[in-house]
């Protein structure tokens, strides 16, 4: 098993016309992923590649049903109405790579997203893989490959360094899942763990944290509380960022003292979790993790 994308998910993607679409739905049929149709207002009757293009979603749905999940490469000021086609349109699953969407329309999108069930990746964030099956965004896909490792972060540039650390090392992925790195996204690192928990495949999760917000404290507090039932490898980014400069994400800034580094890094040892120093120590940890576990011969 795999979460959120398999070999068998059908995919639209919104924005299929614009350079990064057209790019990166070319990079994604190449992988396997099944692309099904693409929506550009304006652009109907045309393809890309033979990829069938329309000028709505709920087009796109009537000639293609079913469509699992959708990519949304559009443009931050016409974000937001794609998210919304995308939720009337009955699609479960909707990545939104776009970055610096007004944070008040994220808001917005995601509860209504919530209030119907639609499972929402991002914003601003890499996408989704299960490699050798299925890649929804941005992930270059060589640097990942099939394993029982599940990797949720908040960073798309830790994501691969560290997917390869594990690929080397000779721990795969389960599934990659950037949720993205805005103040607020759709998915957080709890839902995504709890996927995780549920797949037979998945031994061991590879949590990447960062700077910033409450998340990591937030989530560590939930682990706690419940107990863990999967090991999880935890390495957090920015222990050098000075107070109150955002690094990078929308969401990465400290701020009158809170979301350090080190604060985060506390958290999660207080509950047990081995937390690297440097992205290489995550697969040695997570082998150790896995053996205390008895997912691997001692």
């Amino acid at each position: 098993m795999t979460i959120l994308a398999s070999k068998d998910t059908r995919v639209l993607i919104q924005g299929i016309t614009g350079k990064e679409g057209r790019a990166h739905t070319l990079s994604m049929q190449k992988y396997g992923t099944i692309i099904v149709a693409g929506v550009t207002p304006g652009k109907g009757g045309s393809d890309v590649d033979g990829i069938s293009v329309y000028d709505t979603v709920q087009e796109a749905v009537k000639n293609h049903s079913p469509i699992d999940a959708s990519v949304i490469f559009v443009p931050a000021q016409y974000a937001s109405d794609a998210v919304y086609e995308a939720v009337d349109g009955g699609i479960k699953v909707i990545t939104i790579i776009t970055e610096r969407i007004p944070v008040h329309d994220e808001i917005r999108f995601i509860e209504y997203a919530r209030s119907r069930g639609i499972k929402i990746i991002g914003p601003n964030c890499p996408g989704i893989i299960s490699p050798g099956e299925c890649k929804l965004g941005i992930m270059p896909t060589h640097l990942f490959t099939k394993g029982p490792i599940g990797m949720v972060s908040r960073s798309g540039t830790l994501t691969y360094e560290i997917a390869w650390a594990l690929t080397r090392s000779g721990l795969g992925q389960s599934t990659a899942v950037g949720i993205g790195g805005d103040p607020v996204i759709g998915s957080d690192f709890f839902e995504i763990i709890e996927m995780f928990e549920n797949d037979s495949e998945t031994k061991g999760i590879a949590l990447v944290g960062e700077i910033g917000g409450d998340a990591e404290e937030r989530l560590a507090s939930r682990l706690k509380s419940r107990g863990l039932k999967k090991p999880i490898v935890v390495f957090i980014a920015g222990r050098t960022a000075p107070p109150g400069k955002r690094m990078g994400h929308a969401g990465a800034i400290i701020s009158m003292g809170s979301g350090t580094a080190e604060a985060k890094r506390f958290c999660f040892r207080a509950i047990g979790l081995p937390v690297a120093d440097l992205p290489s120590e995550i697969p040695s940890l997570m082998i150790e993790a896995l053996r205390k576990a008895d997912y691997l011969q001692k």
